[in-house]
């Protein structure tokens, strides 16, 4: 009766002259087996120097874009961003696997520039730019530690929105605001005020833990940034957290069945209510949780709140995006003036012409 030998890792068989043959999986290395006959002590030892050899060969050459990402995971710089942050980084060093191998003194800016376009091509011109600007911070990164003389991705530019592309994540108008809030059930309507009226994140919203609200208050941090939101709660969240249904979960906001949400199921949820209110006519295409944080920003800018202020409010450390919410409300103020100057000036010209004849 013959005997049957598994050794994880490796393929074992017979050929088609009924010659027994054994390769490791991973690198393709054969055992010879007239030197280390099946199942003797030899050729488990044999097996065990040839797996060892791969496991050394997956460790990151010197010199190479993978090891840098392998020191700079390991360096306070990556471990002291936000969870969220990291999680992300994570996930371009991931994509960027395939080329781990690549020399750092082969990287520039031309090369930079063909890994940007490609990840545009494949997963869409945002992860395309931010594949170039993680790209940009461990570049920059190394620089300052000796492994590279210059930043290849230093200076390159993201690729640009089409004109004719829609606004991302653009703001809420009113009627759409109380259509949602209208169309909610009960245990989705909590959440959905913390993103409208505390400009949380969906992430931050649905992760909030109990013990964030106190006195009528928000004590909490944004996952992306670590930047502190200390607010009084408005009478829309108010509200909703009086109306909300009764659970046992650990963070404030639950799902119909008394669990903590996840993004992807409140996601999930989410979406056929939108799709309902657009085949009503009641919102207008386009609507993302996410356009929440921009419409709270808009609001505030048109109040002619200053930027600080307006970043202080969506927990962000700088007031880039503040200046953007600012320019766009100052435009709006200063074409309403606009436009009740022009129409003043029309009525007066049309009222003398009327008067001539």
């Amino acid at each position: 009766m013959m005997t049957y030998i598994k050794v994880r890792g490796f393929q074992i068989f017979t050929d088609r002259l009924g010659k027994q043959r054994c390769y490791h999986r991973a690198s393709g290395t054969p055992i010879d087996l007239q030197k280390f006959p099946l199942g003797s002590l030899e050729f488990f030892a044999e097996c065990e120097r040839i797996r060892s050899l791969g496991e050394k060969s997956e460790q990151a050459r010197p010199g190479t874009l993978g090891l840098l990402i392998e020191r700079y995971k390991a360096h306070t710089d990556f471990s002291s961003k936000a969870q969220r942050t990291r999680a992300d980084y994570l996930r371009i060093f991931d994509y960027l696997q395939p080329i781990r191998d690549t020399m750092l003194i082969k990287f520039t800016p031309p090369l930079v520039v063909k890994i940007r376009d490609k990840a545009a091509e494949q997963l869409g011109r945002k992860w395309g730019n931010y594949v170039k600007a993680v790209l940009s911070v461990i570049f920059g990164w190394g620089v300052e530690r000796g492994y590279l003389t210059s930043n290849p991705a230093f200076r390159i530019k993201g690729i640009r929105k089409p004109k004719d592309a829609p606004d991302a994540n653009r703001p809420w108008a009113d009627f759409e605001r109380d259509a949602v809030i209208g169309a909610l059930p009960g245990h989705m309507r909590l959440p959905v005020a913390l993103m409208m009226f505390c400009a949380l994140d969906p992430q931050d919203a649905l992760r909030l833990p109990r013990t964030a609200i106190a006195k009528g208050r928000i004590n909490t941090r944004r996952g992306k940034t670590a930047e502190p939101i200390w607010l009084d709660l408005p009478k829309p969240v108010l509200q909703a957290l009086k109306a909300a249904p009764a659970h046992e979960a650990i963070t404030l906001c639950a799902n119909s069945f008394g669990k903590p949400w996840t993004v992807s199921g409140f996601r999930a949820s989410w979406g056929p209510v939108r799709k309902r209110l657009e085949a009503a006519d009641r919102v207008r295409p386009g609507l993302t949780l996410k356009g929440l944080r921009h419409t709270v920003a808009t609001i505030l800018a048109e109040m002619g709140f200053d930027e600080r202020t307006v970043a202080d409010y969506l927990g962000q450390k700088t007031t880039e995006m503040a200046r953007h919410y600012s320019r766009r409300a100052d435009k709006s103020r200063k074409m309403n003036a606009v436009v009740k100057d022009f129409d003043r000036e029309v009525n007066r010209r049309r009222t003398k012409a009327v008067k001539r004849t």
